[in-house]
């Protein structure tokens, strides 16, 4: 019937009849536009069984039933019903473009709204929502609703509608940006035409769309006239590089910026090394040497000997008048803190000119080739100072023997350095002084003729050098009466320069730290026990039972070095720990010894014996320490040498085979030989315990009475020991003798509780 009619009665129909009208017109009616203002009750939803689902499914697909009734039968329907399900996929279907044009327009976009906030549990709800907002072109709306959404009611769908919005919101940023420079770039341009513009667009036409408002081709007319000035926007899309492509160019990029940095590195190096290099050399040659050779003592022959290139740097056309050539350079041998760098130093002084200083360490650097660049720089800044002297220190470390599996900058090195030595002339006045502690080890290029030709050696001083060197350090600090440098210099035997100049140092400063006004006799020795024997220990935990064996152990030594011809006299034991040993004797000779005999060195190996011994003559076998391990280490040291070395073995014969190897490091030698080396060894230290024994057996009681006097006195002189072994006072205390040759000292180590005694020998 009419539909405005039915309209009508329904409205006014109460509901059994309403139920009953819906019955009659069955889903039909239900989809016609009648139904639109009529909304169902809860119980007559039984009524859109699956039945009534098809029939609207089938009349929406051939366009009978339209979305906006679908939408409104579906507001109405139970959301697990069958219906629903059905009615919202037909909404799906009619948004994806099944829907007719005309359809669409009835679509409201608020009543979508409505019905997506009605329905939030309802992903197919939100979904159409959300196409239709892309549609109308409202990203923003798109974000800000599934972003407020439950997790539990996105869908992939409804994420695709986000990522969409995404890309249509970036769209619209980019036209934005792009049409306000387009338009701050027209603006010179059509400022000046714009009254003409719009009275131009303003005008009607018969033809005209009436559709169209003149506005509309404002925008296009604008710029259509701004082309006549010669400027035009042209928008410019770039697309995306491929995968390839931004792989490539961020490799050329890296590879760019680390070729940029290696450049700038490298160039920064150069620059620095020439100004390092200079500024260093320039710091050191305005300040010309203040020593002279009167600060030089103890080393007269090396004094005698440099005293040549003095006269050649003061007056080279002595030497040069008659053709001579002076010598280019000189090499400075010998052991640590003799004085080389000093001589070096009272040369230049005395000769008053420059002093370059180097060390053969500091030539070497991360890059190759700076090593020789520094030879060339060094020897460039000494001819522009010449007369002057270069002074190489520890020069074994660039003028090493030369290897071929050496790395090629070390020898680039040694190269330049040995070019340069022979690529100027001695006229210029420029000597080269060398020093270093391993001679053996240098390039025989580098000391041949020509180049360091001069070998001085700089030995250790003799008693009468230590006396003068005592005399120049002991003159600068205030000193007691009772100072007696000849006492002090036969007391230090093997002592150098610098150990002599530590030496009073040390007595200075326990002078000034007891408030003393003057350096006395106690302070010397004090620091002549520090330096031979080490810090005492007094703070050390030590047990009764501890100190009683080392004073035995020590008693031990004593007693056999005193009753053993040959041996060195006693000059000090002691318990006090010092060092890592708990206990000391320490011996002396009567004058400088340039050699040792094979009576010494047997009287040596009785004496490190003697501690073992008396341990266990005291407390047996089974109760021995380890405190002797290093006077067996010593000990088997001295049988090995007079064995493979000096010829001191009837067995073996006077072959020396310390230093014959092989390529593979390994001595030559038959096994034969080998078993005659050992056998000898074992000999001659067996019979060093024999003798000891021997010794300490006969004077058991002198043992007990020398460790009880150590116990309670826990330091005592030589002349002390002698006393209570019944002995005369040593002759070397009471004449005091001045003259001797270069004089070796041993230090004894006593019982230690980690590696032993401490033993230190000299020998030729």
């Amino acid at each position: 019937g009419d539909i405005a009619s039915m309209r009508a009665k329904m409205r006014g129909m109460a509901v059994g009849e309403k139920r009953m009208c819906m019955m009659v017109g069955g889903a039909k009616f239900m989809g016609s536009e009648a139904c639109r203002g009529v909304r169902p009750l809860a119980s007559d939803q039984r009524l859109y069984g699956r039945n009534g689902a098809r029939y609207c499914s089938s009349r929406f697909t051939r366009g009978i039933l339209s979305e906006q009734s679908a939408l409104h039968l579906s507001r109405y329907t139970k959301p697990n019903s069958c219906l629903h399900s059905h009615l919202s996929e037909i909404l799906v279907r009619g948004m994806s473009g099944r829907a007719s044009t005309l359809q669409m327009k009835y679509m409201s976009l608020k009543g979508l709204e409505k019905d997506a906030k009605e329905y939030t549990f309802d992903s197919k709800r939100q979904l159409v929502f959300l196409q239709q907002l892309n549609q109308e072109s409202m990203p923003e709306r798109v974000i800000s609703w599934i972003e407020g959404m439950k997790s539990s009611v996105i869908t992939e769908e409804i994420l695709q509608e986000y990522v969409k919005a995404l890309k249509l919101k970036r769209a619209e940023m980019e036209k934005k940006k792009m049409y306000q420079s387009s338009r701050s770039d027209a603006d010179g341009s059509t400022r000046t035409n714009d009254d003409e513009d719009r009275r131009f667009h303003s005008r009607s036409y018969d033809n005209q769309d009436p559709t169209m408002h003149p506005s509309m081709m404002d925008g296009s007319a604008r710029r259509g006239m701004g082309s006549q000035s010669g400027r035009q926007t042209v928008h410019v899309a770039m697309a995306e590089p491929s995968a390839k492509d931004q792989v490539w160019r961020t490799i050329r990029i890296l590879a760019g910026a680390y070729l940029f940095l290696l450049g700038l590195t490298t160039i920064m190096e150069e620059r620095g090394l020439a100004r390092g290099m200079m500024s260093n050399y320039e710091a050191v040659k305005p300040a010309e040497s203040t020593k002279t050779f009167k600060d030089v003592v103890g080393v007269d022959e090396a004094k005698a000997e440099l005293q040549e290139i003095v006269e050649f740097l003061r007056k080279p056309e002595k030497f040069t008048r008659l053709g001579g050539k002076m010598t280019k350079g000189v090499l400075l041998m010998g052991p640590p803190g003799t004085g080389k760098t000093l001589l070096a130093k009272a040369i230049a002084g005395e000769a008053g000119v420059p002093f370059f200083y180097a060390s053969g360490s500091e030539f070497e650097e991360m890059y190759v080739g700076v090593g020789a660049r520094r030879v060339r720089d060094l020897f460039e800044a000494a001819k522009r100072k010449a007369p002057c002297i270069i002074f190489l220190d520890e020069i074994d470390a660039i003028g090493a023997t030369r290897n071929p599996k050496d790395q090629q900058y070390m020898r680039m090195t040694l190269n330049q350095l040995l070019a340069e030595m022979d690529g100027f002339s001695s006229s210029q006045g420029v000597v080269v002084i060398a020093a270093t502690n391993f001679p053996e080890v240098l390039d025989k290029a580098l000391t041949r003729p020509g180049r360091l030709d001069r070998h001085i050696v700089v030995p250790n001083p003799d008693v009468k050098g230590r006396k003068q060197i005592l005399s120049l350090h002991l003159d600068k600090v205030p000193k007691h009466a009772d100072v007696d440098v000849s006492i002090l210099a036969r007391g230090t035997p093997g002592f150098s320069g610098a150990d002599l100049a530590n030496l009073v140092n040390i007595a200075a400063i326990k002078a000034s730290n007891d408030n003393k006004k003057a350096v006395d006799m106690r302070d010397l020795e004090f620091a002549k026990d520090r330096i031979m024997m080490g810090v005492e220990r007094k703070s050390a935990v030590i047990t009764e039972e501890s100190r009683k064996l080392t004073a035995y152990h020590e008693s031990g030594h004593a007693i056999v070095a005193s009753f053993t011809d040959g041996a060195l006299p006693v000059h000090k034991a002691t318990v006090v720990p010092r060092g890592s040993a708990l206990g000391m004797v320490m011996q002396l000779p009567d004058g400088d010894e340039t050699s040792w005999s094979r009576r010494q060195m047997l009287a040596k190996m009785d004496v490190c014996m003697g501690g073992r011994v008396a341990e266990e003559l005291i407390y047996g076998t089974d109760n021995v320490t380890s405190g002797a391990s290093s006077d067996f280490e010593q000990a088997t040291s001295i049988a090995t040498n007079m064995v493979e070395r000096w010829g001191m073995s009837d067995k073996v014969g006077t072959v020396c085979y310390k230093n014959l190897t092989g390529g593979d490091g390994e001595p030559i030698m038959g096994q034969e030989v080998r078993a005659a080396i050992d056998g000898e060894i074992k000999r001659l230290t067996s019979q060093a315990y024999s003798n000891a024994k021997k010794i300490l057996t006969q004077h058991e009681d002198k043992l007990h009475l020398l460790a009880q006097e150590l116990i309670e006195k826990e330091t005592l002189t030589g002349n002390e020991v002698r006393a209570i072994l019944g002995l005369p006072p040593m002759k070397q205390e009471l004449e005091q003798p001045e003259a001797k040759q270069d004089q070796q000292g041993k230090l004894e180590a006593g019982k230690d509780g980690s590696s032993g005694k401490k033993n230190t020998w000299f020998g030729r």
